[in-house]
């Protein structure tokens, strides 16, 4: 069965247009609330740097206390750092504001469980449900309590630190930061400049309503600019929310989630520590692939979405992987995606082998890939048409053992996602027109 209101992420949609509404809000916190915490309990709020938040912020605080909740409010905070301070404070639920690295007038909000990870689609359905009715509010002598923590974003930079290996610090790095103007942008230079390094923030400005507006890891331009241009030794970006990370090498080279994971697992192998296999998605670039093969390093593929990287992972005894996209998972740190935490294992990795980034992802090629994203009438399913598997086949015979083909239908829009990837760009972008025109006919055929 399918959720009404429930993404790949949480909830999540333009302002002021449901289900992104204060009411729907409040009778969401009151729905997680019956499932989550029925008997009272502790429920933690953090948020992005979205104008937004605070008035979601305070219908999710009403709704949980109205349903015998008690509320503690972390202001501003990356998504990981909500889901590590879950768990810090022996919460039952933690909630985040946040519409990621969505432009400002979107916003969602999203759970996790006491352990700080993210609700099962079980957890989802049965809250789905209980949004079926009113909000509830108790007798005033059940109703929760609420209160701001003031040491939140301190005790999570702590955290950040924590993760760095014994004896390694950032001395001697020149290291330009870009917060997003998002949830990021006090705890990553701060985090950053405890552990010795030089800093240049970027995109840590915020005003409500420029996250993600030309910076970031969406937008990573400007970083891009500004490493070589000042002379800096690397440069990462973090989206809104903080749970993404890109990175840009001395010579203002874009490292993406692929190459990033290289990195961490080559490393990891290299001291012996590698745990399992790595794991990243059906997008990932088969650069990856056979780079980390050419080390005896096993890699699996997961469904798009961290959520799907992080349960094969657990599956698997593995602790690391990601997306192309930025999502990176290092399971022995943290219990989701958490780009500062992740950066800061690679910035560990340069400082104990003093080579810089671009040296550290050398060794994984880059096969040409071209992505078309063909709009239909309606959602369909390209799996099920005889018309679009043919097609298929007659491009995978093409491209042999040399690239693959994927076909993805969105998650959240009516889109069906072609991606071609191989050796020759040429045949690559040839394939996937030929392909994005079958999809296109198709869907046409069948509104």
């Amino acid at each position: 069965m399918s959720k009404k209101f429930f993404g790949t992420d949480g909830v999540r949609g333009t302002v002021g247009s449901d289900p992104m509404t204060a009411d729907f809000a409040m009778r969401l916190a009151s729905a997680a609330a019956q499932v989550l915490v029925p008997k009272g309990g502790t429920v933690v709020i953090g948020k992005d740097t979205r104008l937004s938040g605070y008035m979601f912020e305070s219908a999710l605080e009403a709704g949980f206390v109205a349903a015998g909740a008690d509320v503690l409010l972390l202001g501003p905070l990356p998504t990981p750092g909500i889901a590590r301070l879950t768990q810090e404070f022996e919460a039952d639920l933690g909630v985040v504001i946040s519409a990621s690295h969505n432009a400002f007038f979107d916003n969602g909000i999203k759970f996790f469980d006491g352990t700080g990870s993210k609700l099962t689609d079980k957890i989802e359905h049965q809250i789905e449900e209980h949004l079926r009715n009113p909000a509830i509010t108790l007798e005033s002598q059940s109703l929760g309590k609420a209160k701001r923590i003031d040491t939140a974003r301190i005790r999570y930079q702590e955290f950040c630190a924590s993760s760095m290996p014994n004896g390694i610090d950032l001395e001697g790095l020149k290291i330009v930061f870009d917060g997003a103007n998002g949830a990021g942008y006090k705890v990553g230079p701060r985090t950053l400049a405890n552990l010795g390094a030089e800093v240049i923030p970027i995109g840590c400005s915020p005003n409500g309503r420029n996250i993600n507006d030309g910076c970031g890891s969406t937008e990573p331009g400007l970083l891009q600019l500004t490493v070589p241009a000042l002379k800096a030794d690397v440069g990462f970006a973090l989206d809104g929310d903080g749970d993404r990370v890109l990175m840009v090498d001395e010579n203002g080279g874009l490292i993406d989630g692929d190459q990033l994971l290289f990195v961490l697992a080559t490393a990891r192998k290299d001291g012996g520590v590698l745990q399992g296999p790595v794991v990243g998605t059906v997008m990932s670039n088969l650069g990856l692939e056979h780079a980390l093969k050419g080390r005896g390093i096993e890699f699996r593929r997961a469904a798009v979405g961290d959520r799907y990287v992080l349960e094969a992972l657990r599956e698997s005894g593995g602790v690391i992987g990601g997306e192309t996209s930025g999502h990176m998972i290092v399971l022995d740190k943290a219990t989701t995606g958490d780009g500062l935490v992740s950066a800061l294992q690679v910035l560990a990795i340069m400082k104990e082998t003093g080579k810089r980034l671009s040296e550290l992802v050398a060794e994984m090629p880059r096969y040409p890939q071209t992505m078309i994203n063909v709009r239909t009438e309606s959602r369909i399913d390209p799996g099920q048409s005889p018309e679009i598997q043919a097609a298929v086949a007659v491009a995978e015979r093409e491209l042999a053992d040399t690239g693959r083909v994927v076909l993805r239908a969105s998650g959240t829009e009516p889109v069906i996602r072609v991606m071609v990837e191989g050796e020759d760009k040429e045949q690559v972008v040839s394939l996937a027109e030929r392909l994005a025109s079958v999809v296109a006919g198709a869907a046409a055929a069948n509104p």
